[in-house]
C-alpha cells in the first residue's frame, strides 16, 4: 500500500525534524536567560586594617590593580607594590592615572586558582601584607573559533541556526519517505539516508556541545567594563575605576561627645556699628552731584557725597519770605538813613559817637538775616555715605522728589554682617555655647551671640549673632538656618550631613563600605547636630566604614 507506506515515512520525517531541533532550542533558551549582575571581569580583592586592593584580569596574563587607603579609601599611587604567584614575586608598575599594572606568563595557566600575596611598602600608612584568591582562567571554547577548516565552520554555524536545520530535516524526511513509498527506487533510498546522517548527526552532536558551552564562563577580553550596578539584593557594586571618579571618601565610626543643637529661623542684617542708611530731612527733588549718583555695589567713604537734594517751597512759603525779605530790606534802608546822619552829626560835635556805633551794629545784624534768608531758599540739602562700606539698596533717582525721612540709601560693610534669629519657647533661657548659619546649599559660617532681646515679638524672642566670616554673596534680609550648640553634651557617632541620603522608599539612608567594591545601605534614624554635622541615633554601630562624600552618587546607581 504506497499510500500508507508514504504517510509512515511523512510521520518518520517529521520526528526527525523534531528531534534535530530540540537540542538547539534548549541551547536557544539558555542563551537567552538573563546575565548576573556580577562584575564583567574575574578579580579578587583584599583589604586589612591599612590598605585594600584591588586586581581585575585585563587579558589572560595581565593585571590591573588599585591600591587604596582603609580609612578614608584615598587612593594610593606612591607606594611600592609587589605580587606573589606561586613562588614568583612580582613587582608592580605604576601607571599615570593612579593603578599599578602587572603581567606574568603565568597568569595565563587555565583551570586552577591563584593565590596572590600582595606586598605594601613605602605606603602612608607603613607596610602591609594581604592575601586574595584570584578565579581560574576558563578554557577556551572550541566552538567560538578560530575553525580549523571551511566544514567544521559550518558545521558550527549549523548548530545555530535550528529553523534550518530543522526545514532541512523535514525536507530530507519528505524525500526519504516518497523514496520508501516506492521499493524499486533502492538507490535514492540509500543516498537520502547517507544525507540524513550526515547532517543530522554533526547537528545534533554540536547542539549538545553548544548547550554544554553555555554553562561555561564567557572568555576574559579588553573589551569587557565593570559598570556600577546594583545587585538583586540591594546592594551596590561600585568598581574601583568608578570609586575614583567619583571621589568616594568614607570614614570609620567612633563614639565622639557633642553638644545638643536648636534649630533656629534668621535672616542677615547689617551691623549697627558698620553701616547705616542716608535719609532726607526736609525733602525736595534730587539733583545728581558731579560724579553722579552711586550705583548698587559701590565702594563709598564716610562722608562721601551720595546726592543732593533741592528743597521745595510751596507758594504760601514763598509769599512769607518775599514779605520778610522785602522787611529786611526797609529796615536796612532805614539803618543806612541813621547812620549817614549819626557820623554827620558826630563828625560836627553835634552828635554822640555812640549813637554810630549803635546804628552800625544794627546795620550789621539786618544784613546778616538778608542773608541767612537768601541761602534757606537756595542753599540744598547734602546727602552723605554715614559710613565705609558698599551701597546695599538704592531709592533715588535723578528728578525724583522725595518726602522728609525717605530712606534714599542703605550702606552696608560686607565684612560686618549679623544674624537675626528668632528663638521660641524656653530655648530662650538656654546657654548657647556656639552657632552656625548656613545659607540654602551654601557652606556654614560660624557665629558669635552678642545678645538676647527682652521683648516677645509674636512668641519669640529676638537673638543677634555676629557672622565671622560672611561668605561672598550675602544679602540684607537673606533668610538663614540658624543651629546653635546648647551646654547640655550628648555623646554618639558623629556623621557628615552630606553622609545621610534618602533611598528610594524615602527612608534615610547611610551607605557602608562593606567589602573593597561592594556598598550596602543602612537605614538610619540622625538628630541635627549643627548646620553641617549630625548625630546618629539608631542604625548604625562604632566601628562600620560609612560614606561621608559621594553618598548621593552612590546612592543613584540602578
Amino acid at each position: 500500500m504506497p499510500s500508507l507506506r508514504f504517510l509512515r515515512a511523512l510521520v518518520c520525517a517529521t520526528l526527525l525534524a523534531i528531534t534535530s531541533a530540540t537540542p538547539l532550542a534548549a541551547h536557544d533558551e539558555h542563551d537567552d536567560a538573563p546575565g548576573s549582575a556580577a562584575p564583567a571581569r574575574p578579580r579578587v580583592a583584599a583589604h586589612s586594617d591599612r590598605y585594600e586592593v584591588v586586581a581585575v584580569r585585563e587579558a589572560a596574563d595581565r593585571l590591573r590593580l588599585w591600591l587604596d587607603r582603609f580609612q578614608g579609601n584615598v587612593p594610593v599611587t606612591s607606594a611600592r607594590l609587589e605580587v606573589t604567584l606561586g613562588e614568583q614575586s612580582l613587582a608592580a608598575e605604576p601607571e599615570a592615572d593612579g593603578t599599578y599594572s602587572l603581567a606574568s606568563p603565568l597568569l595565563a595557566r587555565t583551570g586552577q586558582p591563584f593565590d596572590l600575596v600582595f606586598s605594601v611598602t613605602g605606603g602612608p600608612d607603613g607596610d602591609d601584607l594581604l592575601r586574595g584568591t584570584l578565579p581560574a582562567l576558563a578554557p577556551p571554547d572550541p566552538h567560538v573559533g578560530p575553525f580549523a577548516n571551511r566544514w567544521q565552520e559550518t558545521l558550527e554555524w549549523l548548530a545555530h541556526a535550528p529553523w534550518l536545520v530543522a526545514g532541512g530535516g523535514g525536507l530530507l524526511g519528505l524525500l526519504a519517505g516518497a523514496a520508501w513509498a516506492r521499493p524499486r527506487r533502492r538507490r535514492a533510498r540509500v543516498a537520502i539516508a547517507t544525507a540524513l546522517a550526515l547532517v543530522l548527526a554533526p547537528a545534533s552532536g554540536k547542539a549538545s556541545a553548544g548547550h554544554d558551552h553555555g554553562e561555561a564562563e564567557a572568555p576574559t577580553g579588553t573589551a569587557m567594563v565593570d559598570a556600577p550596578s546594583r545587585l538583586p539584593d540591594g546592594r551596590v557594586f561600585l568598581p574601583k575605576v568608578s570609586q575614583r571618579l567619583l571621589e568616594v571618601r568614607t570614614v570609620t565610626l567612633r563614639e565622639d561627645a557633642a553638644s545638643r543643637t536648636v534649630t533656629m529661623v534668621g535672616r542677615i542684617v547689617a551691623d549697627p556699628n558698620r553701616g547705616g542708611v542716608a535719609q532726607s530731612i526736609a525733602g525736595g527733588r534730587i539733583i545728581a552731584p558731579e560724579g553722579g549718583l552711586p550705583r548698587l555695589g559701590q565702594a563709598v567713604r564716610r562722608g562721601q557725597v551720595l546726592a543732593v537734594v533741592e528743597p521745595a517751597i510751596p507758594v504760601a512759603d514763598q509769599t512769607t519770605i518775599a514779605e520778610r525779605s522785602g522787611d529786611i530790606e526797609q529796615q536796612i534802608a532805614a539803618a543806612e538813613a541813621r547812620l549817614a546822619r549819626a557820623r554827620n552829626l558826630a563828625a560836627s560835635g553835634a552828635g554822640p559817637r555812640i549813637s554810630v556805633t549803635d546804628t552800625e551794629i544794627e546795620l550789621e545784624g539786618l544784613r546778616r538775616r538778608r542773608l541767612l534768608l537768601s541761602r534757606n531758599r537756595v542753599a540744598p540739602e547734602v546727602i552723605r555715605a554715614p559710613a565705609d562700606g558698599v551701597i546695599a539698596s538704592s531709592r533715588a533717582v535723578a528728578g525724583q522728589v522725595v518726602a522728609a525721612q525717605d530712606v534714599l540709601f542703605q550702606v552696608v560693610d560686607p565684612a560686618g554682617l549679623w544674624v537675626e534669629a528668632l528663638v521660641f519657647g524656653g530655648d530662650a533661657a538656654m546657654d548657647l555655647r556656639g552657632a552656625t548659619a548656613s545659607v540654602r546649599g551654601g557652606q556654614p559660617m560660624q557665629l558669635e551671640l552678642q545678645g538676647f532681646g527682652r521683648a516677645v515679638q509674636q512668641g519669640a524672642t529676638l537673638a543677634q549673632f555676629r557672622v565671622e566670616a560672611p561668605t561672598a554673596g550675602l544679602s540684607l534680609g537673606q533668610p538663614v538656618t540658624v543651629v546653635a550648640r546648647v551646654s547640655d553634651p550628648i555623646r554618639g557617632l558623629i556623621l557628615p550631613r552630606a553622609a545621610v541620603v534618602r533611598a528610594a522608599n524615602g527612608e534615610q539612608v547611610v551607605w557602608r563600605h562593606v567589602e573593597p567594591e561592594i556598598f550596602v545601605a543602612a537605614p538610619v534614624r540622625v538628630e541635627t547636630l549643627d548646620a553641617a554635622r549630625v548625630v546618629v541615633a539608631a542604625g548604625l554601630g562604632a566601628g562600620e566604614r560609612v560614606v561621608v562624600q559621594g553618598a548621593g552618587l552612590v546612592n543613584q546607581v540602578r
